[in-house]
């Protein structure tokens, strides 16, 4: 069994932070669903401004919004205005071949990728 990538959202921007949240990564639900991500379900950011990584987990936000937002204790490390990139793992022993969607700069899906 290996752990590989499944789902990717690439190069969004972080639209606010919630410190007093309990946790997690709040995403577009349009992205959630074209990126093949799943409410609830563990994912890695990266920070693509300062190189900050972190796992949390995803809730979703408002359907096209572009809102995307860092809660609780994952606010200290990335900020509003950051580019992230959010990515989800599935542990399988087949080849995956993962969603991979680029945003733009207000969060709108561009087009789908493949590694």
């Amino acid at each position: 069994m290996r752990e590989l990538l499944r789902s990717k959202i690439h190069n969004a921007t972080v639209t606010e932070t919630n410190l007093n949240y309990i946790g997690s990564i709040t995403i577009d639900q349009d992205l959630i669903d074209r990126s093949g991500l799943r409410v609830g379900e563990k994912v890695l950011v990266v920070s693509n401004t300062s190189g900050a990584r972190l796992e949390t987990y995803v809730i979703a936000g408002e359907r096209g919004s572009g809102y995307i937002a860092m809660n609780g204790a994952a606010a200290h490390l990335i900020k509003p205005g950051e580019q992230i990139t959010i990515m989800g793992f599935e542990l399988t022993d087949q080849p995956i071949s993962p969603k991979i969607i680029p945003v733009d700069a207000q969060n709108r899906f561009l087009r789908y990728l493949s590694e």
